[in-house]
Parts: C-alpha cells; structure tokens; sequence
C-alpha cells in the first residue's frame, strides 16, 4: 500500500487510477484532484531528508 503525499490517504498500488513519475519514483493518488495539486508542486509535499 502506498500513501498519497497530498491527503495522506492508504491507496493500493495494484489498483491505483492516478500515478504521478518523480525523479523516477512512482507516486499514488487518491482522486484526479491529488494528483494534479502535486504534479503543480512536487517539492512542496515530499519530505525529502
């Protein structure tokens, strides 16, 4: 299971309708809406250390 970096919400990556690729990394969402407010700002929700 993967987290939507946006709402936070538990998504399966089997399953998933909306992915999003950064940095060569695959990104799972929720809803259109999630997807599109991440890809505007990627930076902003990935807590990258």
């Amino acid at each position: 299971m993967a987290i939507d970096p946006i709402c936070k919400m538990t998504v399966d990556e089997r399953t998933a309708k909306f992915t999003s690729v950064y940095k060569g990394k695959t990104y799972y969402f929720c809803a259109p809406g999630c997807k599109k407010t991440f890809e505007a700002n990627p930076e902003q929700y990935l807590h990258i250390t």
